[in-house]
């Protein structure tokens, strides 16, 4: 939601960066890369309990993430390119999730709930994005719900800074995917036919 609905306020932001960024001759997918190397991160630093840094770095990638998208649509978009973006967002998450079960093995049952949400909302998703005749400023039909990345890097932030509540909170995570993904799927049946 807030991605779809936001975009506009913090879009200044992103083209400034895209531009300098460009200028400097990165590319990008290049950008992407860099994105996910410093997300990765974000697990290994919940591990070693480095809390604090593991939100930044997962915050710093998540907007070079939106940054590669202004790259590209100011540049050539490639479908590889997309392909790349979506897939190393998920290991992104992965790792988030990966450090906290890690770390917080207790919580690991709430987690793997979490991941199947995932999973489930990101397979519709992605489907209707490829089945659909309708395209955004995405490579790709781009369907709006609750749960969209940015309600995700909100709910891991409060994952790793209030890992005391840890269950209650990936629980929380996994109701919002769930909705997402019904919402979605609402969705894709009023679109699709």
């Amino acid at each position: 939601m807030l991605d779809t609905h936001a975009r506009k306020y913090v879009q200044p932001l992103m083209d400034r960066t895209s531009d300098s960024l460009l200028r400097i001759g990165l590319s990008a997918n290049q950008v992407t890369v860099i994105s996910f190397i410093v997300g990765i991160s974000s697990g290994i630093f919940i591990y070693l309990d480095y809390y604090v840094w593991a939100v930044i770095v997962l915050w710093a990638s998540g907007f070079l993430d939106a940054v590669d998208g202004t790259m590209a649509r100011k540049t050539k978009p490639s479908a590889f390119g997309t392909v790349l973006d979506v897939s190393f967002d998920r290991v992104v998450e992965i790792s988030v999730i990966l450090g906290l079960a890690f770390r917080f093995p207790e919580a690991m049952w709430a987690l793997l709930l979490l991941s199947t949400s995932i999973i489930f909302a990101m397979t519709i998703f992605l489907t209707v994005g490829a089945v659909s005749e309708k395209k955004g400023i995405k490579s790709f039909y781009y369907q709006a719900g609750a749960a969209e990345r940015t309600e995700g890097f909100i709910l891991f932030t409060a994952m790793i800074l209030f890992h005391n509540f840890l269950v209650i909170l990936t629980l929380a995570f996994v109701a919002i995917e769930l909705f997402t993904a019904f919402q979605r799927l609402a969705e894709a049946k009023r679109i699709l036919g």
